[in-house]
């Protein structure tokens, strides 16, 4: 039921097949291990989804602190990623989208990816987050900002004002 969305969130967030594997599986362990502490105050989803992004941040925060090796770098790189939602015409150009939403801080990212990646209504982005609906729209807001200055710098041909 759940383990389609937590590898796809794992995914958005990872850009790595393997590790969104793994931390699936943590994911999953994880609810078996501490089920006892689920207190009822939110939707069993969102304490999911909370679990989840901690867990693919950590692995983030992990990954940034190792030293790489050059061969490290160009394997991380040539990784053939795929997500479940993105049709193979459209792989290059999303696999450059999710590489430009990394960019992104920690917290317009989750509400950016739960949002729009994940579909899931603003007010339960805001549930996980710990935060307000307004924080959340705040969020995307400036998620959107951002992005679209990253990629109109790479693409100023697309820049069209609406």
């Amino acid at each position: 039921m759940y383990k389609n969305k937590v590898y796809n969130t794992a995914l958005g967030y990872l850009q790595n097949v393997e590790e969104a594997e793994e931390i699936t599986q943590d994911v999953f362990l994880s609810i078996f291990k501490r089920a006892n502490t689920f207190k009822g105050q939110s939707k069993v989803s969102t304490w999911i989804y909370r679990i989840t992004i901690n867990k693919a941040l950590n692995q983030i925060e992990k990954r940034n602190r190792r030293p790489k090796s050059n061969l490290e770098i160009q394997d991380y790189h040539q990784i053939d990623f795929q997500h479940p939602g993105i049709l193979l015409e459209n792989k290059e150009k999303a696999q450059y989208l999710f590489s430009v939403i990394n960019t992104l801080i920690a917290t317009q990212k989750t509400a950016f990816i739960l949002s729009y990646v994940e579909g899931l209504p603003q007010q339960e982005v805001a549930d996980i987050m710990e935060t307000t609906v307004k924080s959340v729209e705040s969020l995307l807001q400036r998620a959107k900002t951002n992005l679209k200055k990253k990629l109109i710098s790479i693409y100023p041909e697309g820049n069209h004002k609406k």
